[in-house]
């Protein structure tokens, strides 16, 4: 038996000790993608809340092993080739609320379902969240990626964010720190590097008190209007930011490929900018997609679309699309 062999299962053992049959080998991550897709994750362990989650990614860190923190599986595309290192199943979901003057501060953990906070908070008064009521994700999620909707979006809620640095442990970032743009932090920028990124553990939402019968009736027009508006089916949510002064759903519409197909995927008649997989669709053959639609719009228009969704793991191609 080599070094290599021995080390890789001493590290094994050890996940097991913390995490008991939590920890697993070649788990497919098709199971815990929205799109559906997605070989396997090498190493993937499941916890249960921030203490976990710091543990978890430390003990990687310190082992240098590759890791990837995954929340509810939008977002991303993962290859059929699957990945290497760890994936950590975030699933740290405690959620507290305290008084502060005129508002309401919710310390969620990054692995709560964003949109079932956003209804926790709506049933108890406070709004807000209402614009995420219906958007797929974790707290964790919406923090890195600034998600947002119907003209609201975490940048407009975040107060603070508790968040590990790998090599150095964990502290508060406050949302100027956080450097938010459209659909875009200073953490989200590190996914076009190949260091260790820094990992969400919770974040601090500034809400404010309303009667519940406003925010529901604000919640259910989002809702009705999301439903009006994006498919169903399993997809990764959109799938290019929107470049200036243009929708990117319109440019792809525009250039003709609404329905266009590859594989077992297709771009969305309802929502151009939602790719979805009819059941039996690979990963690469939702990558031709976006291939596709870059370069069709690029040719037609002169715009350079870029990704909203972020490609994971094994791929074996040149790149074609502007990340």
């Amino acid at each position: 038996m080599d070094l290599e062999t021995t080390v890789l299962e001493a590290i094994h053992r050890r996940y097991r000790e913390v995490f008991g049959d939590r920890f697993k080998l070649n788990e497919l991550m098709a199971r815990h993608t929205s799109a559906r897709v997605g070989g396997p994750a090498e190493m993937f362990v499941t916890v249960g809340n921030a203490t976990e989650l710091q543990m978890a990614v430390e003990l990687a860190y310190a082992q240098h092993i590759p890791y990837f923190v995954l929340g509810g599986g939008s977002n991303i595309l993962v290859a059929d080739g699957g990945i290497g290192g760890l994936v950590i199943l975030n699933k740290a979901r405690n959620v507290r609320f305290r008084h502060t003057g005129l508002n309401v501060v919710c310390t969620a953990e990054s692995g709560m379902n964003l949109s079932s906070l956003a209804r926790q908070c709506i049933a108890k008064g406070l709004g807000g969240l209402e614009w995420a009521v219906n958007v797929p994700g974790t707290v964790g999620g919406a923090v890195v990626g600034n998600s947002g909707a119907h003209g609201g979006d975490t940048n407009s809620n975040l107060l603070a964010a508790t968040i590990w640095e790998p090599g150095l442990g964990a502290r508060i970032y406050s949302n100027e720190e956080m450097a938010y743009g459209y659909r875009d932090s200073v953490l989200k920028r590190e996914q076009r590097s190949d260091e260790p990124r820094r990992v969400v553990l919770s974040a601090e939402l500034v809400l404010k008190p309303e009667p519940v019968e406003v925010l529901l009736a604000r919640a259910d027009g989002f809702v009705a209007r999301r439903k009006q508006t994006q498919p169903g089916g399993a997809s990764m949510g959109s799938m290019f930011k929107n470049p200036p002064h243009y929708y990117a759903g319109y440019l792809i519409d525009a250039a003709g490929l609404k329905g266009f197909r590859s594989g077992g995927a297709h771009i969305s008649e309802k929502h151009a900018n939602f790719f979805i997989n009819d059941d039996d669709a690979t990963a690469e053959d939702i990558r031709a997609l976006i291939a596709e639609a870059w370069n069709v719009v690029r040719e037609q228009f002169g715009v350079e679309l870029e990704l909203e969704v972020e490609l994971i793991g094994n791929w074996h191609f040149d790149e074609e699309v502007n990340e």
